[in-house]
């Protein structure tokens, strides 16, 4: 087991480790959401909330096989986030980024253009948007690794080359491709069905695991 891996265990999923910023934070994911679903009743457009379940429930199926990763293993998830954090909730998420996600749906759909043709570049704006913010995570993604924040352990997902665009495509721009996905339909019911599918499979599994080896690490 890496030494990555062995501070990640500390504290995982202990309240004790809570600091009082994460009721500002909450308080302010909860405002946007709730001004979100205002807007949705009045317009009819629930895309926004939407695209936020869906980004959201990505990122937890990604954190969910990367646990796996860790328990078969038995050495190291692919990322790990060791560092200081105001709850650890798996090897490779906190509060923090769960709560960075929670918004990201929200910020991509209300960055788009509601015209798909709308091209930016030659791209259509969907397309253009989804590359360029799943860009910008992996580059946020590489300044936390070089700062010790979020531990990359395989040579397949690392600052080289072929581990940056693996990271961007496995790691990001398939969320935004979910959220363009599900706002794209025409019907309400097949949304919400298709992101209960996104959250029935991460639940699944960590259910599965809870019952073999006391959750998912």
């Amino acid at each position: 087991m890496t030494e990555a891996s062995r501070l990640a265990l500390e504290g995982l999923r202990d309240l004790s480790t809570i600091k009082w910023y994460v009721i500002p934070l909450l308080a302010i994911v909860f405002y946007i959401y709730t001004y979100e679903m205002k807007k949705a009743w009045a317009s009819g457009n629930w895309n926004a909330v939407l695209a936020g379940f869906t980004i959201f429930g990505m990122d937890f199926f990604n954190e969910t096989w990367n646990g796996w990763i860790f328990h078969f293993t038995q050495r190291s998830a692919f990322w790990t986030t060791p560092g200081d954090t105001a709850l650890r909730t798996m090897v490779g998420w906190n509060i923090e980024i769960m709560f960075m996600f929670a918004i990201l749906g929200i910020i991509y759909c209300n960055t788009i253009f509601e015209d798909r043709k709308i091209k930016i570049m030659g791209i259509p704006n969907w397309w253009f948007w989804a590359i360029t913010y799943a860009a910008f995570c992996v580059f946020v993604e590489v300044l936390l690794n070089i700062g010790g924040h979020l531990v990359w352990e395989y040579p397949c997902w690392y600052r080289s080359f072929g581990g940056i665009w693996l990271i961007f495509l496995i790691g990001y721009f398939h969320f935004f491709v979910a959220a363009l996905i599900v706002i794209g339909m025409k019907k309400i019911k097949t949304k919400v069905i298709t992101i209960g599918v996104i959250y029935a499979v991460p639940i699944l599994m960590n259910i599965y695991a809870f019952g073999i080896r006391d959750w998912l690490y």
